[in-house]
């Protein structure tokens, strides 16, 4: 079972981030706060990064998560974001977007990676883990509802450019996605900023 990372139970969130890599839509993010370790009930045990889950595991998860954990949030930020600022400075906005919507605010921040911006004023005690959405069920848990509802996201974009195949490739560099772009053009779902391989 993954660990959790609780300084004297003390409210605590985990934050991840799913879409860094795709060509188009939205960076999303989530911030999860999890009960006291002592007060955590079965099914958590389940947990692990998102990437290591199939999609109908994450799916069938997501609903769990959102019942048992003291708080959640979902944070979004546009394509038209992250041309502006950058996808890693977007990744980070889409957390800080995902905890201002948390209902009560953590008094500590565990993010999976290693790059954080302050959050807060003044700044709630934050640290990085790398590759901790493997390690600490509040990342892990993060990871999924962060994936789960870009899935969401990218299908419901999919019905609008369906050439495009964001039901299946949701937005990432693939092939079949270059070749879309080659024939169709760019949406204003697509990163401008990003390499979308125009010209052959």
């Amino acid at each position: 079972m993954l660990k959790t990372c609780y300084i004297a139970d003390i409210l605590e969130a985990g934050c991840d981030e799913a879409g860094r890599g795709p060509l188009a839509g939205s960076v999303f993010a989530a911030a999860v706060i999890l009960p006291a370790k002592k007060k955590l009930g079965k099914g958590w045990e389940r947990l692990n990064d998102s990437k290591q889950l199939t999609e109908h595991e994450r799916y069938a998860l997501r609903p769990f998560i959102e019942e048992e954990a003291l708080a959640w949030a979902v944070g979004e930020v546009t394509a038209e974001e992250i041309d502006r600022i950058n996808i890693l400075q977007a990744a980070l906005l889409a957390m800080h977007r995902a905890l201002e919507k948390l209902p009560v605010q953590p008094q500590h921040i565990i993010v999976d990676g290693n790059k954080w911006r302050p959050y807060g004023f003044p700044a709630v005690p934050a640290h990085t883990v790398v590759k901790g959405d493997g390690k600490y069920l509040s990342i892990a848990a993060a990871s999924i509802l962060a994936k789960t509802y870009r899935d969401d996201y990218m299908n419901r974009l999919h019905e609008e450019y369906p050439q495009y195949h964001w039901d299946t490739n949701k937005g990432y560099p693939t092939a079949a996605h270059y070749a879309a772009i080659r024939q169709y053009g760019i949406t204003p779902y697509h990163r401008r900023s990003f390499n979308l391989k125009l010209e052959t």
